[in-house]
């Protein structure tokens, strides 16, 4: 019988991050389970229902650099490798003009989108490059903003097109190493971020319009996916979304 490949997911408490930290679960990885609330990795736990010993739970903060070190350095001694991150942790800012964001606002979305992904991604890189057999798979959670805003979501839109370039970057650095690096662009997965969706969304003519959801275990199916790949296969880039949503004409 084949070892249990590990993975770590980060943001895995709610929403996207939970629904696939227990996508992974199912499908028989073992799963360090990262975010800054204990109690809801806990339950992200139990809501899989897994085996004693196949899953971590990890709170920390991934803005912060020991913070990042500690949990990679704590699944490279319980594990001795890691096969894949997920990372998916992620925030946003108030709807508000550019102009009216302060400072706090724009550094705490740039801090947890982009700085936490790049020291996850770091810290994840430099256990790949050494463990054996050597390599791995990194999937960034980017977003339909990747390619396009919303209104009113200048520090969101910023940091995932951020997310884009650190995709590419990765996976043009870690070719040599083995190190597989795609990125997953969600558009109106149902979770609870999205629950606010069905009955009205802000569009570019400032208009109201409620937008279709689907249902996030597509994205669990398309990640476990990209995720099943040999290393010698990549997804660069795949976008999963709601077929009615004015994705491919806003704006």
């Amino acid at each position: 019988m084949a070892p249990a490949r590990i993975a770590l997911v980060t943001g895995a408490g709610s929403g996207i991050g939970r629904a696939v930290a227990v996508g992974l679960l199912e499908a028989g990885y073992t799963v360090a389970l990262v975010g800054r609330r204990a109690a809801a990795l806990e339950e992200t736990a139990a809501l899989a229902g897994a085996p004693a010993g196949a899953c971590l739970v990890l709170p920390g903060d991934v803005t912060q650099p020991e913070a990042v070190r500690g949990i990679f350095a704590t699944v490279g001694s319980s594990f001795g490798r890691l096969d894949l991150l997920f990372n998916n942790a992620g925030v946003n800012a108030p709807a508000l003009p550019l102009e009216d964001l302060t400072y706090e606002q724009w550094r705490a979305v740039v801090d947890v989108n982009l700085t936490g992904v790049f020291l996850c991604t770091q810290e994840a890189v430099r256990l790949m490059k050494h463990q054996q057999p050597r390599g791995g798979r990194i999937i960034n959670n980017g977003s339909i903003a990747a390619h396009v805003p919303r209104p009113h979501s200048a520090p969101y839109a910023a940091t995932k097109h951020g997310v884009t370039g650190l995709t590419r970057a990765t996976a043009l650095d870690g070719r040599a190493f083995d190190i597989a690096c795609g990125q997953i662009d969600i558009g109106n997965a149902a979770t609870d971020m999205s629950r606010g969706y069905a009955s009205g969304v802000r569009q570019p003519d400032g208009s109201l319009a409620e937008e279709p959801l689907f249902d996030v275990a597509h994205v669990v199916q398309a990640v476990l996916y990209m995720a099943a790949l040999p290393l010698n296969a990549n997804v660069p880039f795949m976008t999963v979304m709601a077929t009615g949503m004015p994705y491919l004409g806003r704006g």
